[in-house]
């Protein structure tokens, strides 16, 4: 027995995040710099709206062959009222691949394609034509533009179709492609940046600009403080969480710009789990996401135990350095990390600890916190400053 699927997958719908982490830009549209303001309404945006301007929830589709014969699709939805919409495209092989299941090979051409109209659409007179071009090669697209209607005679029309395009064709004249606001030019994430996590009563959990990838870091109330970090960042997830891709053993959240060289990153922290309790400060930190795992940086640990380490890798096995440092659980501590060039130091409470130690890669990448296990710690007046 034939069946039919239509389905359109978007994930995600913004792309709110790091652009060098895994799926940069694959959403709807960008808006991954906060501190500006920027954003961008990308193709996908318009590519949707071929669909979502011209149907409603409880359209149906109507069963088609749905088959061009020179390759690409169509579909045809109703709203049992008399109005119709179709929906056509294009595309090439190579530029409809997704990252999972391998796509079977297809051939896409130009071609003049006729439609016939039954039943109660074969008296329609005209259908007004909404059409996009996506210029991969070129990077000249048409997006969304509509287009002189095109009249149906006796239940029949045609249309000459060329690859890599998109037509919706309906009754409905309610289609507009509005203008949108010119947004605010992009801008580097700021050079010099602090925050002191003194929110009282914040309108979300976690800080800004913050890119949890393991583990969740909030905003914490600390009420046995005696002041000074009565407000502070914590990380909250004390259990391994099931996960959709192989999480680090450690948390992790990032901040930045993934061009940063040289840097220095300060952080008061304080350790709540005795004994194997831990956590880091980092520079050049390469990796997130589903590769988390394999992050790599200049990762500068302090433990519960009172010992240091100095490692190249979020795993902790790469050490470059390690010694006694004093720190204990339950106690404030200010870290430094300095990165110049192939040279790397730390300080502790604004002491040396460690200096000279050489590093070769990454060459760049962001800041970043995080704790040795999936377990309660916090973090205040963060401070990172790239040169």
């Amino acid at each position: 027995k034939e069946t039919y699927f239509s389905r359109t997958i978007a994930w995600n719908l913004v792309a709110s995040y790091y652009e060098e982490l895994p799926f940069g830009r694959c959403g709807l549209m960008t808006a991954q710099e906060p501190w500006s303001g920027h954003y961008k309404v990308e193709a996908p945006i318009w590519i949707t709206a071929h669909t979502t301007q011209f149907t409603q929830p409880g359209w149906s589709y109507l069963q088609v062959d749905g088959h061009l014969e020179g390759g690409g699709s169509f579909v045809a939805l109703t709203d049992g009222l008399g109005n119709l919409t179709i929906v056509i495209e294009t595309m090439t092989h190579n530029h409809s691949k997704c990252i999972r299941p391998p796509l079977p090979h297809f051939r896409v051409s130009p071609q003049r394609a006729t439609f016939y109209l039954r039943g109660s659409f074969y008296f329609l007179k005209t259908l007004q034509v909404w059409y996009s071009r996506l210029g991969f090669e070129s990077a000249n697209s048409s997006l969304f533009e509509q287009l002189r209607p095109v009249n149906v005679c006796r239940g029949s029309f045609a249309i000459d179709l060329d690859v890599d395009e998109v037509y919706t064709l309906t009754t409905l004249k309610t289609g507009r492609k509005c203008g949108c606001p010119e947004p605010p030019p992009p801008q580097p994430f700021p050079s010099n940046y602090k925050d002191d996590f003194n929110i009282r009563n914040p309108p979300f959990s976690e800080a800004p600009n913050f890119a949890d990838q393991t583990g969740v870091f909030e905003y914490f109330v600390n009420g046995s403080d005696p002041g000074d970090h009565v407000f502070t960042l914590r990380q909250v997830v004390i259990q391994r969480p099931i996960t959709w891709v192989s999480d680090a053993d450690q948390t992790i959240s990032i901040i930045g710009n993934f061009q940063w060289v040289n840097l220095t990153v300060t952080c008061d922290i304080y350790i709540e789990k005795p004994i194997d309790g831990g956590v880091f400060i980092a520079g050049r930190v390469d990796n997130g996401g589903m590769y988390v795992r394999r992050t790599k940086g200049v990762f500068f640990w302090v433990y519960a135990d009172g010992t240091y380490r100095v490692t190249s890798d979020l795993a902790g096995e790469e050490i470059l350095m390690k010694g006694f440092s004093g720190v204990r659980h339950n106690a404030w501590h200010t870290l430094t990390l300095n990165i110049q060039g192939t040279s790397a130091s730390g300080l502790l409470n604004g002491y040396p600890l460690w200096e000279n130690v050489t590093i070769s890669q990454p060459s760049n990448g962001w800041a970043a916190i995080g704790t040795r296990s999936f377990e309660f710690a916090q973090f205040d007046n963060f401070h990172v400053e790239a040169r």
